[in-house]
């Protein structure tokens, strides 16, 4: 007898092949039939009318503090997602120095948006070694989740405060690769880095990964590139706009030197830059004359961001506003009343220095979200340009009036400037290309400021009742086989016999995404934005149900990942 056979469904294998009809068995975990199945069950669900895909993989979280109090990494469950990778861009929470969790915390709290009070009241913060944190996983997680293990935890476990102000000697750089070898050996997936300058710890200093030389980034990986089924995640200032030259050098040199797959994130699409995305994949193409592989993430969907005053966010990268928000908030709200501020905010919000972030920028275009004063009410939901149209000034100074009557707590809404018919193009194009794979959604950060975990039905949506870019087939493979296939999981993302039974059934008549909305059910009293699904009729995760009916039910079938055990060595050349 089986455990449960999906019956009737349009199964979406996960290859790209042509949807079919068909049945699934399922026992002991696996897949053990594809086709016409006869077989008894324990439990049927009737799959008529319902398409059938393997779970998705989301391959650029940081749920690596949000597991530790939520086994179903909400909201992304309920999306269909079915494995996560966590550790990225540098940041883990272990290796930890005994009593040194304030510092991680609030470095975690800074540079991946999650609230201090979550981090603090969330978990005891006893573990120190990376087996120590994954063990707290086992059996605990309704999902499956791999964890790199991240640069600026090494360099600290090994340097101390020093990781933050200097240059490691040659006994620190054998240091942490022997730490390195520790944590893989315990199972992380490989090794994640930083020198992104818009990463900055609790004490407004670069994280530690920031002051590595690239001898030092190079040698931990080689030494990933000495243990099987590993791989390679990192972020450099160019990923947000343009590569330098030298940041591509380095980027392929690593890979090459590891002689694995090195993926980066995010690779953004707007027609009004065309030549970004060919520099950007242009990566790719130097990592292949070094030795290397050097594959960007990219978005299907746009994920709305919001902006605030009061709490860091995009705003604060924008150059020179550091030093302007950085401040407390009287004295912020003081400085942001001086007109000649105001004026050099504005000015260099529109320089060419702002890069990517100038995308902020189109003042007018803002839709004001959640107010808080009385000057302010009628105000939830216009356009500020409308406003600042029937009050006679400027967009830009209409937008400082209205947070400062807030104290500055007001919810801001840009308008996105790429939602145009051609960068629309521009994406479909690039989900074609073997150089980009989809991810980024940076599920389990920046919590009060985007909602990124509901790609995938948003996505599908999009393919099977909106703008149609590509075949839903093609969509699914992006989710599931793409990402398995550069992490090396070993038989997952497919549906075939002997594959793991991660699976979503989801209507394509209705599958999609709720609006983001803000909520407080995070540790300490914390919100979050978080978004439920529509369609999503059932999750199993190694063929236990973990989602009906859109709701997760709690249980914690998932597995922690591990290198060389759960996955397989993928090379870069």
């Amino acid at each position: 007898m089986l455990d449960i056979v999906i019956k009737g469904g349009t199964i979406i294998d996960g290859t790209g092949a042509p949807a079919r009809r068909a049945d699934i068995g399922i026992k002991d975990g696996r897949v053990v039939a594809v086709g016409v199945v006869d077989e008894s069950a324990t439990e049927i669900i009737d799959a008529d009318g319902l398409m059938v895909a393997p779970g998705f993989i989301d391959p650029h979280t940081h749920y690596d503090a949000q597991l530790l109090w939520d086994p179903t990494a909400s909201p992304s469950s309920v999306h269909g997602v079915t494995t996560v990778i966590g550790g990225n861009c540098g940041f883990t929470l272990a290796p930890l120095i005994p009593g040194d969790a304030d510092y991680l915390r609030k470095m975690m709290s800074k540079v991946e948006g999650m609230p201090l009070a979550a981090l603090e009241n969330g978990t005891d913060w006893s573990w120190e070694t990376f087996a120590d944190y994954l063990g707290r996983l086992e059996n605990n997680i309704s999902v499956n989740a791999g964890f790199l293990v991240g640069h600026c935890a090494v360099r600290r476990y090994v340097m101390g405060p020093a990781a933050v102000g200097g240059e490691a000697d040659a006994g620190q750089i054998d240091a942490m690769r022997r730490e390195l070898a520790r944590a893989i050996e315990a199972g992380a997936l490989g090794f994640s880095f930083t020198n992104s300058t818009s990463h900055s710890d609790g004490d407004g200093e670069p994280v530690a990964s920031r002051w590595a030389t690239h001898d030092e980034l190079i040698a931990l990986c080689e030494e990933t590139g000495q243990h099987e089924g590993t791989t390679l995640e990192g972020i450099v200032p160019g990923c947000l706009d343009r590569f330098a030259d030298d940041e591509i050098e380095l980027l392929g040199r690593m890979s090459a030197a590891a002689n694995r797959p090195m993926n980066w994130n995010v690779l953004t699409v707007d027609s009004r830059e065309p030549d970004r995305v060919p520099r950007q994949i242009s990566a790719f193409d130097r990592a292949a004359q070094l030795g290397g592989r050097v594959v960007a993430l990219t978005m299907p969907v746009q994920v709305p961001m919001n902006m605030s005053f009061l709490n860091f966010c995009g705003l604060w990268l924008l150059p020179g506003w550091q030093k302007v928000l950085g401040v407390s908030v009287a004295e912020r709200m003081q400085r942001l009343q001086d007109p000649d501020v105001r004026l050099a905010l504005l000015e260099s919000s529109l320089s060419p220095a702002a890069g990517v972030f100038r995308r902020l920028a189109d003042w007018g275009d803002y839709v004001i979200g959640d107010t808080y004063s009385k000057a302010n009410e009628g105000l939830s939901g216009r356009i500020v340009r409308d406003i600042a149209q029937e009050r006679g000034k400027s967009s830009f100074g209409t937008l400082l009036d209205i947070v400062i009557a807030d104290e500055l707590r007001t919810i801001l809404w840009p308008t996105p400037q790429d939602d145009d018919a051609e960068s629309w193009r521009m994406r479909a194009e690039l989900w074609q290309d073997p150089r980009a794979i989809i991810g980024g959604s940076d599920a389990g950060a920046h919590l009060d400021r985007m909602c990124g975990a509901p790609y995938p039905t948003r996505w599908l949506a999009d393919c099977l009742r909106g703008r149609r870019l590509v075949p839903v087939e093609h969509a699914v493979r992006m989710m599931t086989s793409a990402p398995a296939e550069l992490f090396g999981l070993t038989d997952r993302g497919v549906l075939r016999e002997g594959s793991h039974a991660d699976v979503v059934v989801f209507d394509p008549a209705t599958v999609g995404s709720e609006d983001a909305r803000l909520v407080t059910d995070l540790p300490g009293s914390s919100s979050r934005l978080t978004a439920g699904s529509h369609g999503v009729v059932r999750v199993l995760v190694n063929g236990v149900p973990i989602v009906e009916n859109g709701v997760a039910n709690g249980r914690t079938p998932g597995t922690v990942l591990k290198s060389g055990r759960d996955t397989h060595t993928v090379t870069a050349r």
